[in-house]
């Protein structure tokens, strides 16, 4: 009875070893592709790990290496712990992690011994009441410390710095009362943390580096190459506008989604933007480069896609080349409408994509002004024109409601031209060559010859 109840609890048992190993395959199939498409999307990050472990490969030798342990003490595994906890993706988020490591140690480290030393020359008396002085300065400073972190410039840039700082000093202070070599013990501390915050730089600045910098510059280009997208070819200019595609439903078109990235691109902005201001000159960029600049076209940018949704919102719900041309009132009204809105919408996205041309070249945006005025202009027609008396009233609320709030986005695209351009000012971009050329005029006279100029022209 007994073997037969063994095994029926293993014929019971076996179908589901199938099942459970089949369903685990499937999970790690699927956890495999994410990683896989992760790394495909960005080559970049596969290079960031290798650099992560090429750092405490470096590092570690201070902890397996006998004569540089001995140099060091158990104070080794802090170096350790520093490339874990400052190693970052851009060069110029390690440089502000290490730096403000590096320095918020420093200076804490430097008030908790001078603080020890104060308390030791009292003497046995009267040490213990100066050190209860110093805890409560203690309380005091880090009171304030955290206070400052609430404060936006110092939480942008030295929030992890300030947190060191109270962390460091808490330290220092309560451990003086029971270390007696205090200063060897800080001295140890200090050295392994900026041999990690070297090690960090050197491997995150000179292997692969990754510069905030650029990819601030490369996201604002990005972003509006994406309102561009709306506009120009493939866009709202010939799939809604154009009359080849009057009547054809809009739905499932990817150029209504391609400015959605732009509405939540801000936090990525101010992360790159905090961090590029640490990094030195690189590549195209001076160490003065004017990055806040890149902020206030953001700004710009988002507003324009705010009025760009808006629009997306209307044209993907009203369908006007289904409701509105198929079944018109007054065909030539309809037709001057639509015309001039195409007009807007493809001279929109011309200038939105010479911006973006001129930030990722570094120059300036010649074309974008005149492309702009010619939107401008047709917007300014559309004012003007007047429907015919039997025009249907939901005829003419479509057409009037499009042409406005395509009129506000032409509106938006002036204030990231005047941004742009301020840009270029700053940050001394290449300047377009003029299309006339110099010349030079010398006068000639001779006795056999009226007098007479000629005109040398430079090639």
């Amino acid at each position: 009875m007994d073997t037969d109840a063994g095994t029926n609890q293993k014929v019971g048992f076996t179908p589901w070893c199938p099942l459970f190993i089949t369903a685990m395959m499937e999970k790690l199939k699927v956890v495999v592709e994410k990683i896989r498409k992760n790394g495909k999307d960005d080559p970049r990050r596969i290079l960031h790990s290798i650099k992560v472990g090429l750092a405490l490969t470096l590092i570690s030798i201070f902890y397996y290496v006998k004569p540089l342990f001995h140099g060091l003490g158990s104070s080794s595994m802090w170096a350790v712990l520093t490339v874990v906890v400052v190693m970052e993706y851009t060069v110029g988020g390690t440089l502000s992690k290490g730096l403000n490591r590096a320095f918020a140690t420093l200076l804490a480290g430097a008030l908790g011994l001078g603080a020890h030393q104060l308390a030791t020359l009292a003497g046995d008396k009267g040490e213990p009441i100066l050190l209860s002085i110093f805890v409560f300065m203690l309380g005091k400073a880090a009171a304030m410390a955290t206070f400052s972190r609430f404060v936006p410039k110092i939480k942008a840039r030295y929030d992890y710095g300030v947190t060191i700082f109270i962390l460091t000093f808490s330290l220092v202070a309560v451990s003086s009362y029971r270390v007696e070599d205090l200063i060897s013990l800080a001295h140890q501390r200090l050295s392994t943390i900026a041999i990690g915050v070297a090690t960090c730089l050197g491997t995150s600045t000179f292997v692969f580096p990754v510069w905030a910098g650029e990819e601030l510059h490369d996201l604002v280009a990005l972003n509006l190459d994406n309102l561009a997208c709306f506009f120009e070819v493939e866009g709202l200019g010939e799939d809604y506008f154009g009359k080849k595609m009057a009547g054809k439903n809009l739905e499932g078109k990817p150029f209504l989604h391609s400015h959605k990235s732009v509405l939540n691109s801000k936090a990525t902005e101010d992360f790159l933007a905090n961090f590029a201001r640490w990094e030195p000159g690189h590549g195209r960029f001076s160490f003065r480069h004017p990055w806040k600049q890149y902020l206030k076209i953001g700004v710009t940018i988002r507003h324009c896609a705010c009025s760009i949704e808006a629009l997306n919102t209307f044209v993907s719900t009203a369908q006007m080349t289904d409701h509105v041309i198929a079944y018109a009132t007054d065909p030539e009204f309809v037709e001057k409408v639509q015309d001039a809105c195409g007009e807007m919408s493809m001279e929109t996205g011309k200038a939105l994509g010479e911006l973006a041309s001129a930030i990722r070249e570094m120059k300036w945006p010649s074309a974008a002004r005149k492309h702009l005025a010619k939107a401008m202009d047709a917007a300014a027609t559309v004012k003007s024109w007047v429907p015919t008396k039997g025009a249907s009233w939901p005829e003419v609320l479509v057409l009037a409601t499009t042409a406005s709030l395509l009129s506000d986005v032409v509106q938006c695209v002036n204030p990231i031209v005047a941004a742009i351009e301020e840009l270029c000012r700053l940050a001394e971009f290449k300047k377009p060559e003029h299309a006339h050329k110099v010349g030079a005029v010398n006068p000639i006279a001779s006795l056999e010859s009226q007098p007479h100029v000629v005109l040398d022209i430079e090639k």
